[in-house]
Order: C-alpha cells, then sequence, then structure tokens
C-alpha cells in the first residue's frame, strides 16, 4: 500500500486539493512508519523538505476519529514565534477533520486557555517553560489534560538534546507520561542532527531500538555558495565596500543577512538603510533579535511576508530556526558561524520556492574568521555535522525538577521523591546516593522542608521564592538587561553593562539613540534618537567550537589547493595566511608553537575544551597564559620555562581532575543558572564534566605532534 494510501479520507482530500503531485522523500519514508508502527520516530532531512508534514499528515490521519475525545497530540517548540507559524501550517491541514488546535504561551489570553483546560481536544502546542508553568500552576488539571495523549511532536529537536533547557524538557515529559493512559509515542523533528545512538537514548533511553530514525541526507536543491573577503579598518569598522557589495546584491532580491552578535546586527541594520536612503528608496532593512521588543519584531515578520518590494532582514540566531517571513531569495553570513549545524540551518532558510535554489554569500572580515569560514563551509559539503551530545551531570537541572515536582504534588514521601528522580529519563543514571544526598541538602538549605513524623518532604521557604519567580519555568540563564524606552515606547533591551551611560549612543531596532536617562532602580533606560555620530559600544561573548572545525582549518591552512568559491582579495588573504606553513613546510598532523621577541602563541587547532583544558594544564605547570582566542591560540608573554618542555612534561604526565581546580579562575568556572544552589563538589562536577576533557587533551597530543618555530 503507498503513502497516499495509508492516509485518512479527509488528509487524500486535503493533498489533492494542495495540487501535490507527489510527496518528498522524507515524507514518503515517514508516512508508512508511524501508520503501521508503534515505534517512536526521529525525522532528519533538510530544511523545507516538508517534515511538518511526514509527522502530521499520519498523525492527523490516526486521531483524528478520537480527537474530540480529549489532547491527543502535545507540539513541543523551542520558541513561541515558531509556535505561531506552526499554528497557521497545521490548522490548514486539519480544514476537512475539523480537529482543534490550540497554543499556549504567554502571548495566549487565559479564556483560551481557560476553556483548553476545561476541554482538552486535538492538538496543544506548546514550549518546554509553559510545559513547567502547567505542573507549577495547574496541578489539579494535569491528569485529565493528558490522559488521552498519544504523540508528542517535538520541533527542532536538535537545539534541545545536550542542553540545560533540553533536559529540563525531557524531565518534564517523563513525568506527563504516568498521566497519560499509555506512553505518548515521541516524534522529533530536525534539519542538523547526528550521533543517533545519543539521540535515541534521550527519545526513550528503556527501549532506545524502538527509535526509528528517517533520515534523507543531502537535498534536491543545488546549493550555490561564494565567499568575499574584506579587511577591518583601522578603527575595527567593518569597510563601507563590505555593505556597498550587501546593498547591490540585496536591491533586488528578499534576503537573511545574518551576523554573530545583536551589535553586529544593529550596525550593519544602520549601515545597509544608509545606502537604501542615499537611492530614496527609504527604510530596507529590518533588524531583529532576542533585545527587540516582541512587538518590533512581530511588526519585521509580517513586513518581511507582506512586502512588495524587496525588503531584507539583518538577524542573529533568533531567525535561525525557520521563523516564517516569506520565501527568502539569499542569505548572506557576515564573518564565520560557531558552528557546522547552524550555518546549514541557516543557509536551509533559501531556495524554497518550487525550483529554486538555495544561495549563500559568506563575507570575512579577518584571517580567523577566513579560515573559520572556509572549514565551515567545507565540512558542510562534506556532509559532516556536528555530533548530538548528551547531558550526564544535569545536577542543576535535578535541583530545578525537584522542588517543581514538590510544588506539582503538593509534598510526597521522601523515598517516593528518590524513586521518581531515579525513574526518570534524565537523571536515570545519576547514582542514587548522589539523588538522596541533594535531597538532604535543600532539606538543610531550605529549599524543601521535611514534615516530622510523616516522612513527607515540601517546598521549603527559600525553594518557594525560586519557585514563585517569574523566572523559574526557563532554565537558561538570561542577562541582567535594562528596558529601552523612548518616552513611554518600549524599543527592546540592552544588557546591563559598565558601558550603558547617560550620553552613550546605542544602536537598537536599527536605529542610533543617544542615553538621556538610566534608572537603575526600575532597570529602565530612556533615550532619545541621536543626533551625534558618537560610535556606540558593545559586548559579546564566545561559542565553543568542536574540534574538527579546528582540525579543518588546520588542513586548509597547510593545503596548497585553490578554493573556487572565494573572490581575489580572500584568495590573497588566505596565501598570506598560509605562506609561513608552507615556508616551514608544515603538515596537518603538526602543531606550531611560534616564538618571537613578543611572547609565544601556541596554535592548538582543536575544539575549545581540549584548548582550556591545555590551557589549565600549562597554568598548572608554572605557566602563566595571557589569553586564549576563539580559534584555540594559546598567548603566553614571556616564560622562563623551555616551552617544549613543558608540552612534552603535559604529554607524559598522569592527569587527573582535581589537578586543574586549583588552576582555574573564578571567571573561568562552568556555571547554570542553578549550579550555584548546589553544594560545592556537585558544582566542581559539573564544572569537570562539561570543561575539562583529559582524554581529549591527551588524544590530541597523540595524535599532532608540536614544532617550535622560532621568528
Amino acid at each position: 500500500m503507498s503513502s497516499f494510501q495509508l492516509l485518512s479520507k479527509s488528509m487524500q482530500q486535503k493533498i489533492w486539493d494542495m495540487k501535490w503531485d507527489r510527496f518528498t522523500p522524507i515524507q514518503d519514508q515517514t508516512i508508512p512508519i508511524i501508520m503501521t508502527t508503534t515505534n517512536d520516530v526521529v525525522i532528519s532531512s533538510a530544511t523545507a523538505s516538508g517534515k511538518t508534514e511526514a509527522a502530521f499528515l499520519p498523525i492527523l490521519s490516526m486521531i483524528e476519529e478520537r480527537a474530540d475525545e480529549g489532547l491527543k497530540v502535545l507540539y513541543v517548540s523551542p520558541l513561541k514565534a515558531l509556535i505561531n507559524n506552526q499554528f497557521d501550517r497545521i490548522e490548514k491541514l486539519c480544514e476537512y477533520n475539523q480537529i482543534a488546535i490550540h497554543k499556549w504561551h504567554g502571548d495566549v489570553t487565559q479564556s483560551k486557555k481557560k476553556k483548553l483546560i476545561q476541554n482538552p481536544t486535538g492538538i496543544l502546542q506548546i514550549t518546554p517553560e509553559s510545559i513547567e508553568s502547567l505542573f507549577i500552576n495547574r496541578t489539579g488539571h494535569i491528569h485529565h489534560l493528558f490522559k488521552n495523549l498519544e504523540f508528542i511532536v517535538i520541533d527542532e529537536i536538535h537545539s534541545f538534546i545536550g542542553s540545560e533547557r533540553g533536559a529540563q524538557l525531557r524531565s518534564l515529559l517523563s513525568r506527563i507520561e504516568p498521566y497519560a493512559n499509555s506512553r505518548p509515542r515521541i516524534v522529533g523533528l530536525s534539519a542538523t542532527i547526528d550521533n543517533f545512538s545519543v539521540v535515541k537514548d534521550w527519545v526513550n533511553y528503556q527501549q532506545p531500538d524502538n527509535v526509528e530514525i528517517v533520515e534523507a541526507k543531502g537535498s534536491d536543491k543545488e546549493l550555490l555558495y561564494h565567499l568575499m573577503h574584506f579587511n577591518l579598518e583601522e578603527d575595527r569598522k567593518k569597510p563601507v565596500a563590505l555593505f556597498e557589495d550587501i546593498r547591490n546584491l540585496t536591491r533586488n532580491q528578499k534576503a537573511i543577512v545574518f551576523c554573530n552578535s545583536r551589535g553586529d546586527v544593529e550596525e550593519s541594520t544602520v549601515m545597509l538603510n544608509r545606502l537604501a536612503e542615499r537611492e530614496h528608496v527609504g527604510e530596507t532593512y529590518y533588524a531583529h533579535h532576542s533585545s527587540i521588543d516582541k512587538a518590533e519584531r512581530e511588526y519585521v515578520e509580517k513586513s518581511m511576508i507582506e512586502s512588495k518590494t524587496p525588503k531584507s532582514v539583518i538577524a542573529t540566531s533568533s531567525l535561525e530556526l525557520g521563523i516564517d517571513i516569506g520565501d527568502v531569495d539569499i542569505v548572506i553570513q557576515i564573518d564565520s558561524t560557531f558552528t557546522v549545524s547552524s550555518l546549514k540551518q541557516r543557509l536551509g532558510r533559501s531556495g524554497r520556492k518550487m525550483n529554486a535554489n538555495q544561495i549563500l554569500q559568506l563575507y570575512t572580515t579577518s584571517s580567523d574568521d577566513l579560515l573559520q569560514s572556509v572549514a565551515v563551509m567545507e565540512l558542510i559539503v562534506e556532509k559532516w555535522i556536528e555530533p548530538a551530545q548528551s547531558i550526564s551531570a544535569p545536577y542543576d537541572i535535578l535541583f530545578h525538577q525537584i522542588i517543581s515536582l514538590c510544588a506539582e504534588t503538593n509534598g510526597l514521601n521522601q523515598d517516593e521523591l528518590l524513586l521518581r528522580m531515579k525513574r526518570n529519563d534524565v537523571f536515570h543514571h545519576i547514582a542514587e546516593e548522589d539523588i538522596q544526598q541533594i535531597i538532604l541538602d535543600m532539606i538543610a538549605n531550605d529549599y524543601l522542608e521535611a514534615i516530622k513524623g510523616s516522612g513527607e518532604v515540601i517546598v521549603g521557604l527559600e525553594g518557594e521564592r525560586l519557585l514563585r519567580s517569574k523566572e523559574f519555568y526557563a532554565v537558561f540563564m538570561s542577562p541582567e538587561e535594562y528596558i529601552v524606552l523612548e518616552g513611554i515606547r518600549k524599543i527592546g533591551a540592552i544588557d546591563k553593562t559598565p558601558m550603558v551611560n547617560v550620553g552613550e549612543n546605542i544602536i537598537l531596532a536599527g536605529k542610533l539613540w543617544t542615553i538621556i536617562v538610566v534608572d537603575s532602580n526600575t532597570n529602565k533606560v530612556y533615550v532619545q534618537k541621536a543626533v551625534n555620530a558618537k560610535r556606540p559600544h558593545y559586548s559579546g561573548g564566545g561559542v565553543k567550537i568542536h574540534e574538527r572545525i579546528g582540525q579543518k582549518m588546520m588542513e586548509i591552512r597547510c593545503s596548497k589547493n585553490k578554493i573556487a568559491y572565494m573572490n581575489d582579495e580572500a584568495t590573497y588573504a588566505l596565501e598570506e595566511a598560509r605562506a609561513p606553513y608552507h615556508h616551514y613546510e608544515v603538515n596537518p598532523l603538526k602543531r606550531v608553537v611560534w616564538e618571537n621577541r613578543e611572547g609565544i602563541i601556541i596554535e592548538t587547532y582543536t575544539g575549545t575544551t581540549i584548548a582550556k583544558t591545555l590551557l589549565w594544564a600549562l597554568r598548572y605547570m608554572g605557566v602563566t597564559p595571557t589569553k586564549l582566542d576563539g580559534v584555540g591560540r594559546i598567548f603566553i608573554q614571556r616564560s622562563n620555562h623551555e616551552i617544549m618542555d613543558v608540552l612534552r612534561e603535559i604529554k607524559d604526565r598522569y592527569w587527573k581532575d582535581e589537578d586543574f581546580l586549583g588552576v582555574t579562575l573564578d571567571h573561568e568556572r562552568y556555571v547554570t543558572k542553578y549550579s550555584n544552589f548546589l553544594s560545592d563538589n556537585y558544582q566542581i562536577a559539573m564544572h569537570i564534566e562539561n570543561e575539562i576533557d583529559i582524554d581529549g587533551m591527551k588524544e590530541h597530543f597523540n595524535n599532532h605532534d608540536y614544532i617550535h618555530i622560532r621568528s
């Protein structure tokens, strides 16, 4: 029986109405698995390949006759905006079967939420934070809400696996299961995922063999890509010529221009609009990132969809996960992404029209960004992507979920609490004595309270303080921010930094503002449109890179092969970067220690965690590094030690995790939103697990010989 024949009559009718003449490969593979098995399913295929329909066409076919009997499908999304986008898409699929679809997040009215609670049916779209809120604030309705649940669809599942937020979500899904009449099937969707053994364990650790992976590699879209290099100006500004090139490229095309920081988004938006205004065409470029007020972001998204003239949006990762802004002709990336998966996700935003190609334009402004951009692009062409990683020491999420579970149950027996945490899909591998100790620590510190005589524990006073904060539902850290207002109009928010002062300029929502009032008591900053040209300041942070990217950068640097998709300036800059390596005949398996009068640079070309471990090893051996940069270079001003002898000692020494703890500076320690509520030994265990990689460092030394070059 064909995939089409397996679907219900109403779904078949809908497909006819949509004038589909065939299914995409991922749909053809997925529909029979969902329809004819009881397994969990992870759907992995390129952006715009029809994954949502691959999941929902069979799911809707299976639930339509019972959809009014209760809530059947929980759709979990990482973003509220993605829920709003997918709502219309799924609602259209339900045209003929009348399956109800509901949204639940902060923007949904209480009346609509109350109506769902009273009569849960069909499909509910929700974020992890709103599921958390349900367990805490609607505890009496949880069983009624979830008892008929049959499917849990997780969109962009790769964004959850290996993160604190993903650990929270998996814990919440485990807590849903006892309320359902039978375990709901999990269906995950992703365009960028690998290491399927980790994915299977995350979805169903008890029966990973019951998780089907449906993978459609590659895309029928042709990927067209090009890289242009521009050198930064003396004041570190991006040259006007770069923006002029983007302007020429986007004058008659709709584009997403991705930047790696909010500051770069704002600066680029202002520059591009100045160029557009010179042509008397008005505002053509919009800024989009998480610090811009939601109403402003929604206006941008709506304007991009409805505009009849070419408009473009300049964004951070806020538009990486597929929020609908209409068909995009070209994706532009300014300087390298930190991960292959991020660039793959971004380039997938173009080429969604029928018979359209995916088009990617890369720009770089430094030698490091050029090298990293080429490395990431080459790995995309090779179809490599960062493997999914598991979290093996989520003690912080355990702390959080213990408070949440005690709030849900209004207290429970201490042995039962221990048993529930031990059976949870996220915490099952944590030793029972560690779970017990964390519970005892929480009682001792008043996060929990033990009721004398009954053996029950409830949320303690300090736990209530956390629980009653609106910040409790999210487990990820958010920077402290000032709300930015022009009069009473909210523009967005900026990070609290020492650079936020009266008279300073900021760029927000693509416009230049001057700060006129900083009110620290209310955390508000008042601004007016800037009338001076004072340059704004920005702050930013780094992101870990995988060791394969570092290795690929070294391969490119040692190679003599031409890169066909680069302009002449990029070719010249790359040859300049390669010259010392060619001169000293360095090969990709070598690593170089450069030494001159100014100091020493150790070029690791490995992953961030391994490079950081090596930095701490150097510090332990008495060497004092001054800096570790984003591509794994360790800088040392001067040293009384013979650096090559030190590296040999590091290679041969038997290292223990404890060796690194005494040489780790406070700002280098691993910190999460809830880690500081744990006792020191669990904070240390989390730091060791996430920041120290002794085996990786040893393997690095075994695979790469360091050579010393004095210049």
